[in-house]
């Protein structure tokens, strides 16, 4: 799974720029809001390519009505308290949590990473509504790399859905009642994309 560098970021250092820079907040209705910032990491090329090579990427099987099939994504999770696999990763959580720590209340405390490895892969529609979030507000943070792939949007009640482009090193964050009143999704295309990584940063209690 090469990546594509001259078709990304091409800048020689690997760094993160402030939150608040061009930053874009999309109210979406039901009291939940969407952020994109777009170009948070930049010579980000180089980080794909170790966290490609370096995390314990896993595949999963799950239940699906009678039949038991693969998850069309490679997968890694990092809980509370864990190493994260780069000192960047740990640096994005870092900003993350000092830029929205008034709206949040606490610290991002996880972080899960998903490799879509071509338009094959993808993850249906649901929301984070495990854990806490399943009656409370807050927010997920989504750092991507690689391939730009579309997150895709839809109230639960039904309704139209949106789409927002994650391209290399962009920012989307899903906040307020997002999780409890809308689902998400990336879903499959037939466009010929490389591979994507996706990191994904929660607060303690939240799956």
């Amino acid at each position: 799974m090469p990546l594509q560098g001259s078709l990304l970021d091409l800048d020689e250092e690997l760094r993160l720029h402030p939150v608040a820079d061009g930053l874009q907040r999309r109210e979406l209705g039901l009291g939940a809001w969407l952020d994109l910032r777009p170009g948070l990491v930049t010579g980000a090329d180089l980080l794909f390519t170790e966290l490609l090579r370096c995390v314990p990427w896993r595949a999963e099987r799950r239940q699906m009505y009678d039949r038991v099939l693969d998850v069309p994504r490679l997968l890694a999770y990092y809980p509370e308290g864990a190493t994260l696999p780069h000192p960047m990763v740990e640096e994005c959580r870092r900003l993350l949590s000092e830029h929205y720590a008034q709206e949040l209340g606490e610290p991002f405390a996880t972080a899960g990473l998903c490799l879509y490895r071509d338009g094959k892969d993808s993850v249906a529609w649901h929301g984070d509504r495990t854990g806490r979030s399943w009656d409370e507000d807050t927010m997920i943070a989504i750092v991507s790399l690689g391939s730009a792939r579309d997150l895709a949007l839809r109230p639960r009640g039904g309704g139209p859905s949106i789409k927002v482009a994650a391209g290399h090193g962009d920012l989307i964050v899903m906040g307020g009642s997002c999780q409890r009143t809308w689902d998400h999704a990336v879903l499959k295309t037939t466009r010929a994309v490389g591979p994507r990584i996706s990191i994904q940063f929660r607060v303690r209690g939240v799956r």
